[in-house]
């Protein structure tokens, strides 16, 4: 089944520290939002891309488009202040003909299998994420003191891709600007409508590329990929 995606990539990327937006820094001498778009530009079930980025960085994504032969972006909008005002953005202009994914700029891992898996099975169930088991011990702390230990075998990690059917993602975007509401991803936005967001488990290897550690992880996995 088709899908369209949106990339969100207008965020500063503070905690990587390099001066510039992190999406932007190469990872084996390609731009890090480069190997996110390959991976959608290389799967033929994806029949569009939308991306949301800073105003300064427009004129540089769309020179690295055409470097890249990237060819299935339809359309660069300008990003908000927050990563969801960005998607919202990419989501007015999107087709609304196919379900729709959102995904991580700085994700440049994820598998094509995953994303059919949860295409496939968003047109049945209308929202679908990924996620994977949380790993270690997690406590609740407050001033530096332990709270509790939360019992870590009911908590997931999200990643991204999030696929949702379009007019369930458009309403839950609409809703959350008419009230002011500022969620900690897409998905959330949709759970305030009381609706059901599912999980496919994803896997490890699908980080987001987020502080300078992150780097070299990064590239063992692509090091991993190419053997």
């Amino acid at each position: 089944m088709n899908y369209e995606v949106i990339i969100p990539a207008a965020g500063q990327g503070k905690r990587m520290g390099a001066g510039k937006n992190k999406l932007l820094i190469e990872l084996k001498e390609i731009p890090i939002i480069i190997h996110t778009l390959k991976i959608f530009e290389e799967d033929e079930n994806c029949s569009g891309i939308y991306i949301a980025a800073s105003e300064h960085d427009i004129p540089l994504i769309e020179r690295l488009l055409k470097v890249y032969s990237i060819t299935k972006v339809k359309k660069i909008v300008r990003g908000g202040q927050e990563r969801q005002h960005s998607v919202y953005e990419a989501l007015k202009v999107c087709s609304h003909q196919q379900i729709i994914l959102v995904h991580d700029g700085a994700r440049p891992f994820v598998r094509k299998d995953l994303i059919h898996e949860i295409v496939n099975l968003t047109e049945e169930k209308g929202a679908v994420i990924v996620a994977v088991p949380v790993k270690e011990t997690i406590k609740q702390v407050s001033n530096s003191i332990v709270q509790r230990t939360i019992d870590r075998s009911t908590l997931w990690s999200v990643q991204t891709p999030q696929a949702f059917q379009p007019s369930l993602l458009l309403k839950a975007h609409e809703t959350a600007f008419k009230e002011g509401f500022i969620g900690t991803d897409d998905a959330s936005l949709v759970e305030r409508l009381g609706e059901k967001v599912y999980i496919v488990e994803g896997n490890y290897d699908n980080i987001k590329i987020t502080t300078p550690e992150d780097i070299p992880h990064a590239e063992a996995i692509i090091d991993k990929i190419l053997k």
